[in-house]
């Protein structure tokens, strides 16, 4: 319940704040129409899979802790905004590429990364701690060969090639990794876990 509340709210401030500000910024808009549809419906096509993944459940009702929920999610939807703006300077000051290239870019972007988000929220600890199930990966990755095709080949957009594609997932991948370290540090800030004492450890041993 909590890993799919910080996986939507991230989600969501990630591409709402990355094209707000993009619009505001640099009067540009990263995405058109047409993405932001075919965006949402691979979301929601990989999404589904989710009620079907492996999971470490408590034995108590689990509990709704906002600040928690919030503060992760938060976090990684303003790393996830930082980290779109670099590939968008990449794309427009430093490779040079022309704005329709620099949508299609962004949207590849956009839907890799936030299909990787999933493995970030569905684990507190490192994402490999527990085994996604096969249902869950196979969805992700997918959808996001169906998302890598479009990019490619160019449906409803400039085509991207096959090289540009390899380096979005690159990028992608980087930060992937980075932000798994970065949500490991959010969790001790927000929801720590308390330490047990060597006397906890002990009476425990007694019984």
């Amino acid at each position: 319940m909590n890993s799919y509340a910080i996986y939507r709210i991230a989600e969501t401030l990630r591409v709402l704040l990355f094209m707000t500000l993009a619009i505001l910024i640099f009067n540009f808009y990263p995405l058109t129409a047409v993405m932001i549809v075919m965006l949402a419906l691979l979301n929601d096509g990989a999404i589904l899979s989710i009620a079907y993944d492996n999971v470490k459940y408590k034995e108590q009702p689990e509990s709704w802790n906002m600040r928690m929920v919030l503060g992760i999610s938060t976090v990684l939807g303003v790393i996830g905004v930082v980290s779109a703006f670099g590939l968008f300077y990449l794309g427009e000051r430093v490779f040079h590429i022309d704005q329709a290239h620099i949508q299609t870019l962004m949207y590849l972007k956009l839907s890799v990364a936030g299909h990787l988000t999933i493995f970030l929220t569905r684990t507190r600890g490192p994402f490999w701690s527990i085994r996604p199930a096969r249902i869950l990966w196979m969805a992700v990755f997918g959808t996001q060969i169906v998302a890598t095709l479009i990019a490619v080949y160019g449906l409803f957009m400039a085509p991207l090639g096959w090289g540009w594609a390899l380096f979005v997932w690159g990028y992608a991948l980087v930060w992937f990794l980075v932000n798994d370290r970065v949500k490991l540090l959010a969790y001790r800030i927000f929801d720590p876990v308390e330490a047990k004492t060597p006397s906890d450890l002990t009476s425990q041993i007694s019984k």
